[in-house]
């Protein structure tokens, strides 16, 4: 038997885990881990496809149980861990070349930035999660754009863009809003054009 076919059928005998205990073991899962999951992964510790971890996670919210989906996995939001945070939203203007020197220089002062909103023409405000917090968490979430040859939102209004920013302290915050100004990426508007 080739390596792959013993693998195959160990799958094929490993169990499905069904509905509701299935639904109680993801939730238990992502409130226990403070990374996010894939759905990938979730599907195989329940021996089921994605798609179903989709369905899941979508049933789960509609219990509003507080579950982020994000780039890097489904993130479960602890509402108690948010209450000693400073959020703020920055306005930041720069081409698809910059988008790893403006998440890296965030993350490089301690801030999480949690999504990205753009005011598209027709559609009106588009918010998509993020939720990066560390350089690994940078190069992970450009590769997966790159991988699946995405676009980012901002290409969608000629660079701006907005980030809602969290960290432990409004310092942290401010030295991360500098970096940007002196790197050119914080927004000012009149007073710049996108390279």
């Amino acid at each position: 038997m080739r390596p792959n076919e013993w693998g195959e059928t160990l799958l094929a005998e490993k169990k499905k885990i069904l509905g509701d205990e299935r639904r109680h073991l993801i939730l238990e899962w992502l409130q226990n881990s403070r990374e996010p999951i894939t759905g990938g992964e979730l599907a195989k510790r329940t021996n089921v496809s994605r798609q179903i971890i989709v369905n899941d996670i979508t049933l789960l919210k509609a219990k509003n149980e507080p579950i982020l989906a994000t780039s890097q996995g489904y993130l479960y939001i602890h509402p108690a861990g948010a209450e000693n945070k400073v959020e703020k939203t920055l306005v930041c203007m720069h081409s698809r070349e910059q988008v790893a020197d403006e998440l890296n220089l965030l993350v490089d002062h301690g801030v999480t930035v949690k999504d990205v909103k753009v005011e598209h023409p027709v559609y009106g405000d588009l918010t998509a999660s993020i939720m990066v917090s560390t350089r690994a968490e940078v190069a992970r979430f450009i590769r997966r754009i790159e991988e699946t040859n995405a676009s980012y939102l901002s290409e969608l209004t000629g660079g701006i863009h907005l980030h809602t920013v969290e960290a432990a302290s409004g310092r942290q915050v401010e030295e991360a809003e500098q970096a940007l100004k002196e790197a050119g990426i914080l927004f000012a508007e009149n007073e710049k054009e996108l390279p």
